[in-house]
């Protein structure tokens, strides 16, 4: 599972991070003319890395990027729910703030903002595109792989740090979501963000990097809100076991470093909290117009138990199967979620458990021990968390998982390789390429996609590999190097195959998964709505986004359409006359409409049509003052789901009943300007 390294042996002596070169020189002619240009330092990296370890490490960033953006625009506008709220931000700064899903922010996302944020500045930049929106998104994978790199690289050596890059980069649900507009690449990044400046705190036992540890989990609370909270109890439980300095400053710094986070997401509730409700669009998602119901409630607590108010389907998940599939320990490796994440957890796991063994007996500050239950922890609590929610749970998720299982297989690996002098090392090596290529082999053959060679190629090099490196001691020492290479083929073939799948294909809509086209995906197997909509070829739900068409394209609940030239003629007619061109039922309808327009379009009840946004009473007035001019017939909302409003409903039997219907383009509208008589 690894290559040979020179990396350091030991994690309490940390190997050099800056070139000779930069330390003070006594002559200064000397001194410029020694010194290599900055194209050679960028080339050649540190002193105490092998001459390989920075052209592989610009090699892998390059593919990764390659890799993420050549098939970047397929996807159009990816999740128009988001999309839309990005054309918002980009055209009002108030939008921008709260994350309203239309310029004249009636409702907001039923998240916070910080990705939408970056997404818009680019928009501002670029101007609204495809490419505009989603290639923030590459560059933030690319940067993940980066951040993983370095970090697993200060402890662990170069191979180790290239071998977790190039797992987190393959894994498909990264692939996925590095090249789509969901909150997920960037609440990925700042997780690993927060990772490697643990690190930096434990090593130098630093208030300072603690509280920017702290910074980094703030801003994923206003990226994804309580999701970044999974990997603090590790990472704050490394701090207090490791690092170099009394019990007392530990305690100190963590508190320091629980203040500012608090902080550095604190200040953005509180505005919205205190800001009066009528100077602010509501809060999509909540019942109550309130941040805090959405982050306790249906983004918080209900995720867990399944009570979610205003959900789809509501009631959550048993044992037994539900709405959001099986729950169980073993959901991570279900048909539905199985291929997407899970390729090399078993090898995670199994050289997380060797990995500390072989720490076990280290000094309270050994950074090696402190980087495994920073990684592990990161990967198993998430990982249980995501296997037992009885929630609302989507496959793409678990993209969270990949910086996590990238580190601990590139840690483990070359932690047991160093160690294959002990029968623990050894094995542990032996049984994680094993495991791999055995699993790999499992995944592979629930797709037609790739044939039979790659699954039986994959089974057969991996357990050949796992069997001679137990003979590795024996074997001549120019043979070794083919024996790891094979080892890392057997357990990269499958995600990268699968990888390169998923960005040859688009993606569009609010629930997409990884993978070739016609993987087998079974009902209600451990995630996502798979068991109750039907897939597309590339993994979207059916119906998705027309990119033309003569129905206007009034879309659905989870996916939007893109409307009808006819169509985008009729609303933008007299615009400016409106505060809102249209209002639809369902935020995927109304980002539809927004996005072909480019205007403001009034999503009523949010995404599931089952917020009390607006109420009756509030819509008539807006019709009342002439601000809406048209009602899109068809929208879709699920309503009064799980204990949700039943406003979007009345609002739309208010509207058949009292104003004229009218055909654009094969799809109804009712002009609001034109009662019944």
């Amino acid at each position: 599972m690894t290559l040979t390294t020179t990396g350091p042996a030991s994690s309490t002596a940390p190997a050099p991070v800056g070139p000779a070169d930069a330390r003070p020189q006594t002559s200064q002619p000397a001194s410029r003319a020694g010194r290599p240009g900055r194209l050679q330092r960028l080339w050649r990296g540190a002193d105490a890395d092998p001459s390989w370890a920075r052209p592989a490490l610009l090699g892998l960033l390059l593919v990764t990027l390659v890799l993420y953006t050549w098939n970047l625009t397929a996807s159009g506008y990816a999740n128009s729910f988001y999309s839309a709220a990005v054309q918002a931000g980009s055209d009002s700064w108030k939008a921008f703030f709260f994350g309203s899903s239309d310029a004249a922010s009636s409702i907001t996302v039923d998240k916070p903002p910080a990705s939408l944020w970056v997404m818009a500045l680019s928009v501002r930049l670029l101007g609204l595109s495809s490419l505009a929106i989603l290639l923030p998104q590459a560059l933030m994978g690319v940067a993940t792989v980066g951040v993983v790199y370095t970090t697993v690289k200060r402890h662990f050596g170069a191979a180790a740090g290239l071998i977790a890059g190039v797992v987190l980069a393959l894994t498909p649900v990264a692939a996925l979501m590095f090249t789509f507009n969901n909150p997920d690449a960037l609440l990925t990044l700042l997780m690993a963000l927060g990772a490697w400046a643990t690190m930096k705190a434990m090593a130098q036992a630093s208030p300072k990097w603690m509280m920017i540890v702290g910074v980094f989990i703030g801003l994923g609370f206003l990226t994804k809100t309580l999701q970044v909270l999974l990997v603090v109890p590790f990472f704050g439980l490394a701090y207090l076991v490791a690092a170099p300095t009394t019990l007392r400053k530990r305690i100190v710094h963590s508190l320091l470093a629980v203040g500012t986070m608090v902080l550095s997401a604190g200040w953005w509730v509180a505005i919205v909290e205190l800001v009066p409700a009528s100077a602010r669009p509501y809060i999509g998602g909540s019942q109550t117009n309130s941040f805090l119901e959405l982050t306790f409630g249906y983004n918080g607590l209900g995720r867990l138990s399944g009570d979610e108010t205003g959900s789809v389907g509501g009631g959550g998940a048993t044992a037994g199967g539900g709405m959001w599939g099986s729950t169980g320990l073993f959901r991570m490796f279900s048909s539905s979620v199985g291929d997407q994440v899970s390729w090399l957890i078993p090898s995670a796991l199994i050289l997380l458990a060797a990995g500390l063994w072989l720490r076990g007996r280290r000094p309270r500050t050994d950074l090696r021990r402190a980087a495994y239950v920073v990684w592990g922890g990161w990967l198993v609590v998430t990982m249980l968390v995501f296997s037992f929610m009885a929630g609302i749970f989507h496959e793409y998720y678990t993209v969270a998982l990949a910086p996590a299982i990238g580190a601990v297989v590139g840690m483990g690996a070359v932690e047991a390789w160093q160690r294959r002098s002990s029968a623990v090392g050894t094995i542990a090596l032996a049984a994680a390429t094993a495991a791999a290529a055995t699993w790999s082999f499992i995944l592979l053959s629930r797709t037609t996609a790739y044939g039979d060679w790659l699954r039986i190629s994959v089974l057969a090099v991996g357990m050949a590999a796992a069997l001679l490196i137990l003979a590795t001691r024996w074997m001549h020492a120019r043979a070794v190097p083919f024996v790891l290479a094979a080892a890392l083929v057997a357990g990269l073939a499958g995600p990268g195959a699968y990888a390169v799948s998923t960005t040859a294909q688009g993606h569009s809509g609010s629930i997409v998964t990884a993978g070739p086209a016609g993987s087998s995906r079974g009902p209600g197997a451990g995630g996502g709505m798979g068991g109750t909509l039907p897939r597309g070829a590339n993994g979207t739900t059916q119906g998705g986004p027309q990119t033309g068409g003569t129905g206007g394209g009034m879309g659905g609940l989870l996916d939007a359409s893109t409307p009808s030239t006819a169509v985008v003629a009729a609303l933008s007619a007299d615009a400016g006359r409106y505060t809102w061109v249209a209002a639809a039922v369902g935020s995927q309808t109304a980002a539809g409409l927004q996005l072909g327009t480019q205007l403001p379009v009034m999503a009523i009840g949010g995404f599931n049509g089952s917020d009390p946004s607006p109420t009756l009473a509030q819509f008539q007035q807006y019709v009342a003052n002439g601000q809406i001019h048209y009602f899109a017939g068809g929208g879709r909302g699920f309503g009064n789901q799980n204990g949700g409003s039943s406003a979007a409903s009345e609002i739309s039997s208010w509207v058949q009943a009292n104003f004229t219907s009218v055909t654009i383009d094969a799809s109804t509208f009712y002009d609001l300007t034109q009662p019944l008589q």
